[in-house]
Formats: structure tokens, C-alpha cells, sequence
């Protein structure tokens, strides 16, 4: 269950070693129109890239589809695609989810490398296994537990992104931070977006990249299907998936990393009530989360809905909303309960704290 992570300097040369170590008879490569444009040209001279099949899919999560999902299947059906075929992944999160669980469940699973061009992406949703597609209005609902053959990650790819994608990434690494230890919260903290794209320290961001990569494949490696350990990366996800769905509802879909940033306010206000979380790492943390990422409008009428969207999260038992919380940072305390009165009192927190 453990991807190969390539942590590339050479990026044509990774993936061109990458494919050579795959025995296949068809290639295929799957992208979104954002990736095609932006990203495919850096790659697509490469020899080993010579009589691949092009997919092409939707942008944005709004595309994380059964439909999307049906569109893959047909095109590796009609290009002749067999158990012994090859799919590459080129594109953020919606792509690696959705092109893994094509190839996972295509004649019951072909072979599958992501190429994560996203911040996001890089530092989520490629490694670990983790695939699905949207469904029923909710994150995620349908997918499996398969990883890549190889996963390579490149810094060259984030230069093309816009500060929002950035941002939107940048939440799942102080995720990592704040369940690891507190000098990675803490550089996590220091880092300028101020600076703007064509002067910020990229190296420094891949570093960190790098950092949060092997935070979560060190917790992935230990629990590889979420019996225990690995709930750990829900942090912010029980709240965060609940404003993405009610978002996605509404029909003002926000970034993924953002919904996550809104949630890790909502689950660290419930770590300070419920275990004990400092409260002045709490005002710190959540001061970063508001001058970075502004705030997501709702009113009170609205509880009601983000509750029930709770009660759907793949991490209940019994009925029961599951969130994971912090007693400090880096002390994980998972399956932890809270009472409808003390949600919406969060809820409170996230407009008003």
C-alpha cells in the first residue's frame, strides 16, 4: 500500500525513469483542461510520453463526477486500454482522486502513476492511496484505498499556480504541522505570501513540501486504511468538508484547502474546549488562517445543514460525528464526540472568534 515518492531535481528524467520501470502495452495520460494547457507542454516532448493517449476532463472539483468518472472508463475502452495498460496522472487532487480510481477499478485495476502539478496535490492528495469521486452532494463518498505505482513531485509545477491554489494547499501543510511538532507549525506560521509570486522563496517552499510529504507518509505507512493513526489527518476535515458541501450546495464552490482552514479554526476551537489545546496557539493559528484566508460567510440558519452534513463523514461510527482534535500540537486525540450544542458553539467560533 506505499506509493513510491520521488521527491524530483529532474523532473523529464524521474518520469522518464519512472515509466520505464512499468511493464505495459497501452499509455494513457489524464488531465484536466487547466493541466493540458499549463502543465502538459513541460512534459509532453518526453520520449517516453511518444504514442501516449490523451483523456481530457472538466476543471475544478464541480468535474470530481460519476459522469467525469464514466468519461475516463469509455476512453480507455475505446483506446483498446487492457489489465496490463498504464495511466498517468497529470493535474491536481481532482485529477490524481478521480484518474486513481479509474485505473483501480478499469478491468478491476491497471497500474497508475500521479504527476501532482498542484500544492495541493503535492502535499494530499497523491500520496496515500486515497481515490473517489464526489457523489450525492458529498466529498468524496464513493472511491478505494489504491496507490500509485510512483508519485513524483516537482516544484516546477507551482510556479504556474495562482495565490488562491497556493493557499489552498498551503492548508493541508499546516494540517501537518500542527499534528507533527511545533517547529514545523512554527516555520509554517513564518512563511511570506506577501511577497508574491515572481519573488517568493519557492526552494524554501519545496523544503517545507518535502517536510509535509514525509510527515504524512510516515502516519500513512503506519495505518495505510484508517483504522487508527491516520485519522489524524482529518484534522479540520469534518468541519472543512461540511462548508465545501454546503458551498458546493449554494452553488459558490471554494477551494479545498480553504474549506480545510475554516475547519481547522472550527476543530481547534473544539481542541481548546474539549482537550485542553493552548489557547494562544489557538488565537496565533487562527489569526494566520483569517489574514490568509479571509472568512467564509454564513449565518445561523445554515447550522442546521453543516450538522447533517457531518453526520454523512466517513469517520462516524454508529451515527456518531468522529473528529479528530489536539490536546497540544502533535498530541492527536482521534474519535473524539461533541454534542450538537457544542458544534454549533464552534460554528459561533468560525463567525465570530
Amino acid at each position: 500500500m506505499k506509493n513510491e515518492v520521488i521527491i524530483s531535481q529532474n523532473l523529464q528524467g524521474d518520469i522518464e525513469d519512472a515509466i520505464k520501470c512499468q511493464s505495459y502495452d497501452r499509455l494513457f495520460v489524464l488531465t484536466d483542461t487547466t493541466t493540458l494547457r499549463l502543465c502538459w507542454p513541460i512534459v509532453s516532448a518526453l520520449p517516453c510520453f511518444e504514442g501516449a493517449q490523451m483523456i481530457t476532463i472538466g476543471d475544478t472539483d464541480d468535474n470530481k463526477t460519476l459522469d467525469s468518472l464514466a468519461h475516463v472508463w469509455t476512453a480507455l475502452q475505446q483506446g483498446g486500454a487492457t489489465r496490463h495498460s498504464l495511466l498517468v496522472n497529470l493535474g491536481g487532487g481532482m485529477v490524481t482522486d478521480l484518474g486513481g480510481f479509474a485505473a483501480s477499478t478499469f478491468k478491476r485495476g491497471i497500474t497508475y502513476i500521479n504527476i501532482p502539478t498542484t500544492l495541493l496535490s503535492q502535499v494530499d492528495a497523491s500520496v496515500g492511496g486515497k481515490t473517489g469521486i464526489n457523489f450525492g452532494g458529498l466529498k468524496n463518498e464513493i472511491g478505494v484505498f489504491n496507490c500509485a505505482a510512483s508519485f513524483i513531485l516537482s516544484s516546477e509545477f507551482l510556479r504556474s499556480l495562482d495565490h488562491k491554489n497556493l493557499l489552498s494547499g498551503y492548508a493541508e501543510m499546516l494540517k501537518h504541522g500542527l499534528i507533527s511538532d511545533e517547529e514545523s507549525w512554527a516555520e509554517l506560521l513564518r512563511f511570506d505570501f506577501d511577497k508574491g509570486q515572481q519573488t517568493m522563496d519557492y526552494d524554501l517552499l519545496g523544503a517545507m513540501v518535502a517536510k509535509s510529504v514525509a510527515i504524512k507518509e510516515r502516519i500513512v505507512e503506519a495505518d495505510p486504511t484508517e483504522k487508527g493513526l491516520r485519522k489524524a489527518l482529518n484534522l479540520g476535515h469534518t468541519a472543512g468538508h461540511a462548508i465545501e458541501s454546503l458551498a458546493m450546495e449554494q452553488g459558490r464552490t471554494v477551494l479545498h484547502g480553504y474549506a480545510v482552514a475554516w475547519g481547522l479554526i472550527c476543530e481547534l476551537y473544539l481542541s481548546a474546549v474539549k482537550c485542553g489545546f493552548p489557547k494562544d496557539k489557538l488565537r496565533q493559528t487562527v489569526q494566520f488562517i483569517k489574514e490568509n484566508y479571509g472568512i467564509f460567510a454564513f449565518d445561523c440558519k445554515q447550522y442546521e445543514r453543516l450538522y447533517e452534513f457531518m453526520t454523512h463523514d466517513k469517520k462516524n461510527e454508529g451515527g456518531i460525528i468522529n473528529f479528530t482534535l489536539l490536546g497540544g500540537i502533535g498530541d492527536i486525540r482521534i474519535n473524539q464526540q461533541a454534542t450538537k450544542e457544542e458544534i454549533f458553539e464552534m460554528l459561533d467560533f468560525l463567525r465570530e472568534g
